[in-house]
């Protein structure tokens, strides 16, 4: 499949972009560890499922998933390039079909996905999060689960 980037200079510069400890992610960590809440970082969530949060929560059964607008086609400022447009395409719907396959795993065993794009303010985030987190915990804690 190497190659079918495009040019040298695409694939250089698409090989390095961040997978994970991106601007947003690390933000995203210190207001969640200065609220109180500890987590683990790049974890699977599920034996067996190839497949890794980038922040988790693990007795809340939170596990959280900060996604860059272009590889998992953001609704608002997804791009689609024109060289080796079938190619790029391709590769983004499948990003976005392992995503869904994700939460529905996770949901299945009990989990809550939480998916973040790199464009959101990480204070927003971390407050939906904070408030998920809690509520999952308070339910444990009360014996409900």
């Amino acid at each position: 499949m190497a190659g079918l980037e495009s040019t040298p200079k695409i694939r250089a510069r698409m090989s390095s972009q961040r997978s994970r400890d991106t601007d947003i992610e690390i933000a995203l960590r210190r207001t969640l560890h200065a609220a109180g809440l500890r987590y683990r970082v790049h974890r699977r969530p599920l034996k067996g499922v190839r497949r890794e949060a980038d922040i988790l929560f693990g007795p809340a059964r939170v596990a959280v998933f900060v996604d860059g607008c272009f590889w998992h086609g953001c609704p608002v400022h997804a791009t689609w390039p024109k060289n080796n447009a079938t190619f790029w395409r391709d590769k983004i719907e499948k990003n976005r079909a392992r995503d869904i396959d994700t939460d529905s795993r996770l949901a299945e065993a009990g989990w809550v996905s939480v998916r973040i794009w790199e464009h959101e303010s990480a204070a927003e985030a971390a407050q939906r999060i904070i408030a998920l987190v809690r509520e999952r915990r308070a339910v444990w804690v009360g014996g409900i689960r």
